[in-house]
């Protein structure tokens, strides 16, 4: 049955078509929603998950449910297209889940290992480009009904080592050790912003809220961990895409109003706290398992 605070609401979801993306797309659409699904490419990967054009065509089966919008967030021009067409069907937007990212195993594979001296210019430029300069240009355009109608909720994926603790009166990063730049960097800095964009639109009722995923099973996934396991990683599982949908749809019902803004989620103790599993209930079967000690999907 749809969930009738959702059915209906225009949801906006880059990096729409694998990994979380489409986890997302699927469980707005299964709520009743309608949704604006973004991508780079829809064209088949080769991996596993992905190995036909099946799942676009789901979605093109269904225009009165779904855009189905081929855009790079880097590109104005594509932005503004998946927008005019958003509203030219749909008139509005009620939520955006900023999900699209580079992740550090595209700059260097397999392992997304490396450290901060060994990289480039180009590939700090390439990643911040899209994790942090994308994100703010999707968000330029799709925020826009939600201030008009002073109602609405922006979502954006981090990674959990973006975070830092505190050790006798000093912060230290969570995970350094994960060899992670520049992706890590770019998660800080969209993590800030949508800090400081929360507390900029609460007046116009729009929430902004950030989600950390638990270690997710994403495309390329499983060819990462099999080289870190070649390194002699212990092992570790992974968790369905889909083990961050619930946190996704109650985040895409709140408004400023309701006093859910400007906060950063852990999904898995969320959903722990919720009655909604523990990490054993979203292991995906089939992963390849990585080290304790190995950065996360995220």
């Amino acid at each position: 049955m749809a969930d009738p605070e959702l059915a209906g609401r225009v949801i906006a979801i880059t990096g729409a078509a694998r990994g979380m993306g489409r986890a997302f797309t699927r469980g707005f659409l299964a709520e009743g929603a309608k949704v604006v699904a973004m991508d780079l490419s829809w064209e088949p990967t080769g991996f596993s998950s992905d190995e036909d054009d099946s799942y676009r065509r789901e979605l093109e089966s269904r225009p009165d449910d779904a855009i189905v919008a081929t855009v790079d967030v880097t590109n104005d021009a594509q932005i503004d297209a998946a927008f005019e067409q958003t509203m030219a069907k749909w008139g509005t937007v009620d939520a955006l889940m900023n999900d699209a990212a580079m992740r550090q195993r595209i700059l260097f594979p397999p392992t997304g290992r490396t450290t901060t001296l060994e990289t480039s210019d180009a590939d700090w430029e390439r990643m911040f480009a899209v994790n942090v300069f994308g994100a703010l240009k999707v968000t330029r355009r799709f925020i826009k009904p939600m201030l008009e109608k002073r109602r609405g909720s922006v979502m954006s994926i981090i990674s959990s080592g973006a975070l830092h603790r505190s050790d006798g009166g000093a912060y230290m990063g969570l995970r350094p050790n994960s060899r992670e730049m520049p992706y890590q960097a770019t998660k800080s800095a969209l993590m800030t912003m949508m800090f400081y964009l929360g507390d900029e639109v609460k007046e116009q009722n729009v929430a902004v809220n950030i989600i950390i995923p638990g270690h997710a099973r994403t495309t390329g996934f499983d060819e990462q961990n099999m080289a870190r396991r070649e390194l002699g990683m212990a092992s570790r599982s992974a968790l369905r895409p889909d083990h961050i949908v619930p946190l996704a749809l109650f985040l895409a019902r709140q408004d400023a109003s309701t006093g859910v803004t400007g906060r950063c989620f852990d999904t898995m103790t969320w959903n722990r706290e919720h009655g909604l599993g523990t990490e054993k209930d979203w292991e995906d079967p089939d992963s390849v398992p990585v080290s304790e000690n190995a950065a996360s999907g995220r």
